[in-house]
């Protein structure tokens, strides 16, 4: 895929793990989007553990259980963070929010893709060693593969 000529920013998606720096990075992004009069977009995804019920039996009633969990989980976390946005910001910006399950590089580039996001936030926990060896970077791989500039905000608040 080639980039776009146009360069101004329209929307803005801003990729959230739910952690507590999460907010300063929903912070950031609806500031930018208020600055730039651009729509902004934010995705959290649910990472899936390595081995669940589901991928054993998808028919047993544990399966069915979890499933109904992360919606419920999701469909709540979409509102709170709905209204966080708006409690803070206290001004109707034009938001939409995604909820995705899987890995967290395929599924920003993906939502970013599907909204037509033309500028990508997302946040860094800097691992290092065997942790970044065996969950990788999801700044880095997001940073290799998109086709639209993208800024990534180291998180001070864990090494303080």
């Amino acid at each position: 895929m080639k980039a776009k000529k146009d360069k101004t920013i329209h929307k803005i998606l801003i990729a959230i793990d739910g952690s507590s720096y999460s907010d300063h990075l929903i912070d950031y992004g609806v500031y930018m989007a208020g600055k730039m009069n651009s729509e902004l977009a934010v995705v959290h995804i649910n990472e899936l553990p390595l081995a669940t019920p589901f991928m054993i039996d998808p028919l047993s009633t544990e399966s069915s259980t979890m499933v109904m969990e992360v919606m419920q989980a999701q469909e709540d976390a979409n509102k709170k963070l709905f209204s966080y946005i708006q409690k803070t910001w206290g001004k109707e910006i034009p938001l939409h929010i995604y909820t995705k399950v899987g890995k967290p590089k395929d599924e920003i580039l993906n939502t970013a893709k599907e909204c037509g996001a033309d500028f990508i936030i997302l946040g860094t926990h800097g691992r290092v060693g065997f942790d970044h060896l065996i969950s990788g970077s999801v700044a880095e791989g997001v940073v290799r593969h998109a086709i639209c500039p993208v800024l990534i905000i180291p998180n001070k608040l864990e090494k303080e």
